[in-house]
């Protein structure tokens, strides 16, 4: 994990450099992501099924969980685990629940009543990564903000495993979030049976969650069709620490995102050359004893960095220009700093609040933007769910009122059908 000393010059050539890093050559992965999407679209579950024994070496009798399964997989869970997972999604629920808005009307002129009604969106595909392991995090920050929004059907589909069974803990947390319905049809084809459907499953309106890059490419082909919440690249975190930052939890917190995949990023910006080094040594300690060390030796070596800046401002500079996933702020003061964060998913404030805590409990949603997107767009939440509608009324006296200007601004614009549409009300 290299340490580099930066000043402000150097700031755009990072943020530059890392997105080169992170592009890829995508037209043989789109042209494969078409190719399915297209087939299902054409030939609807036949091509689902076949695409399931093709990637997933099974072949199924249903791509739907049954009941029986639902209930199976809510009795292999310990009294522990579903404790945790209700008191999870508990606090998910609690933080959602204040996103939430409400219609509104307003009488600005006589005659007049407008307004914005909101609605939840009906019908909602929740992705999330399968097979060998389990995601019960991601089935709830996805399944309780639609949930809250009053979403009517929450279908959450995810590949299975070996033998074609899906992985209990992710049946039981969909079941226990509110999820309507599970399919077992993960990658390309998961998504493209969402947005097109089967003879045997409807389509959805929108489609949540993360995967890997086909199940991302595959996001973005059917936008326009189907709704989407984003395109997630790879996980990331940034830590902003002064002298008071303790290595091993800045350490531990860098390793815990770099653990995810071999293009996870992590990277420490500090104004202290001592933390630095004392951090890079806890690092390569640390690695030692992790499991997923292979991993971490590929993301801690080529995706992070420790950038060592002489004062806090130019810290901040390059913090908000990284726009980061994750951002830790490990400040002598947290509170009287945040306000100079313009752009990160989520900012954790202490050293006792990293960022595992929002990736499972504390209650704001852990789908948040990646690759510098934070800059403008927000977390995953319950607006992502639900949809607005303006509401205009006019009485005959208020439209006689502006029935005049209206002509006229139509007109300027060469479009007489709209200023006869008025004008015809008073013929």
């Amino acid at each position: 994990m290299k340490i580099q000393q930066i000043t402000k010059n150097d700031i755009q050539q990072i943020i530059e450099a890392r997105k080169q890093r992170q592009s890829e050559d995508l037209t043989l992965i789109d042209k494969r992501v078409q190719n399915i999407v297209e087939r299902i679209k054409q030939m609807g579950e036949k091509a689902v099924y076949q695409y399931v024994e093709e990637f997933d070496q099974v072949k199924l009798d249903s791509i739907f969980v049954s009941e029986e399964e639902i209930n199976d997989a809510l009795d292999s869970l310990d009294q522990g685990m579903k404790d945790i997972l209700n008191e999870a999604k508990a606090n998910i629920e609690r933080y959602h629940k204040l996103q939430k808005e409400k219609s509104w009307y307003t009488q600005e002129q006589p005659g007049t009543w407008l307004g914005q009604q909101v609605t939840p969106i009906e019908r909602v595909g929740v992705y999330v990564p399968g097979g060998k392991a389990a995601y019960p995090s991601t089935v709830l920050m996805n399944v309780i903000p639609a949930k809250v929004a009053g979403v009517r059907d929450i279908i959450v589909t995810t590949p299975v495993g070996k033998g074609g069974a899906v992985h209990p803990m992710t049946i039981a947390a969909a079941k226990m979030a509110g999820a309507t319905q599970i399919l077992k049809v993960g990658g390309a084809h998961g998504i493209a049976t969402l947005a097109y459907g089967t003879e045997n499953f409807k389509s959805v309106h929108k489609i949540t969650g993360p995967g890997n890059i086909y199940v991302a490419r595959a996001k973005k082909y059917v936008f326009g069709d189907v709704g989407i919440d984003m395109i997630a690249g790879p996980s990331e975190v940034c830590i902003l620490a002064d002298d008071t930052g303790t290595p091993s939890y800045v350490a531990a917190d860098l390793i815990a995102q770099a653990e995810h995949d071999e293009l996870a990023s992590a990277i420490l910006v500090t104004d202290s050359h001592q933390l630095a080094n004392q951090v890079q040594d806890e690092v390569y300690r640390q690695m030692e004893e992790r499991k997923r060390k292979e991993i971490l030796q590929h993301s801690i070596l080529n995706q992070s960095a420790i950038y060592v800046t002489s004062d806090l401002e130019t810290g901040f500079d390059l913090v908000n220009d990284l726009a980061p996933e994750h951002l830790e702020l490990l400040l002598t003061n947290p509170f009287e700093q945040l306000s100079r964060v313009k752009h990160a998913g989520a900012i954790f404030l202490g050293e006792f609040s990293p960022e595992p805590l929002g990736d499972y409990w504390a209650g704001p949603n852990h789908t948040l933007p990646t690759n510098g997107t934070a800059k403008f767009s927000s977390p995953l939440g319950v607006y992502d769910f639900m949809k607005k509608s303006s509401v205009i009324y006019y009485d005959q006296s208020a439209l006689i009122e502006a029935e005049s200007k209206i002509s006229r601004f139509a007109d300027e614009e060469g479009l007489d059908g709209h200023a006869a549409s008025i004008r015809k009300r008073f013929e």
